[in-house]
């Protein structure tokens, strides 16, 4: 029986049948997606397909970010906050003498009242000692380094200070005095 017939009793059209897919393999283009984004870390699925395009790939932005999306390349669409990092994180090094690395954070209690109370702690981490336990009922960042700056005169510098992630410890006079 003829391809005609067929697909004439079938109901079937004819180009579907005599359809040739031109699809090129993705796994070439899977390959040069993922190197540019080891390269070019801050780089989203538009700027890859532009890098892509000025190589002379021939994809489509949707096919481009559907092998983004696949590869599980997503990046975030967050802006930098503008503050002045200190230091670079380094990994956590043991302290060798008094006065070398102070751990700084907060305890939290409540009163009899029901008012909150917030108490920052320091803490030598060699000899285990507290150099200030400073109870306030709120905290914010210039409170912080007003403590450090009275302790630092005190006692001395320390050689590092590690500290949460906390609001506090994080703040951009927090940031500037260190």
């Amino acid at each position: 029986m003829s391809v005609r017939r067929a697909c004439k009793v079938l109901r079937f059209d004819r180009s579907t049948y005599q359809y040739v897919s031109r699809r090129t393999d993705p796994a070439v283009l899977r390959r040069r997606i993922k190197e540019i984004c080891e390269t070019r870390v801050r780089y989203g699925y538009r700027r890859v397909r532009y890098v892509l395009r000025r190589e002379g790939w021939p994809a489509n932005v949707k096919k481009v970010y559907r092998i983004y999306r696949e590869m599980g390349l997503q990046l975030r669409n967050k802006s930098p906050k503008q503050r002045v990092k200190a230091k670079l994180r380094e990994d956590r090094s043991d302290a060798v003498r008094p006065n070398d690395v102070w751990a700084m954070d907060f305890v939290h209690d409540q009163l009899a009242t029901g008012r909150k109370l917030r108490v920052l702690t320091f803490v030598d981490t060699f000899s285990r000692v507290s150099p200030v336990i400073d109870p306030r009922f709120s905290y914010k960042g210039e409170d912080v380094v007003a403590t450090l700056d009275r302790v630092c005169r005190q006692i001395g510098f320390p050689a590092t200070i590690r500290v949460d992630n906390g609001s506090e410890f994080i703040s951009r006079d927090m940031d500037l005095w260190a």
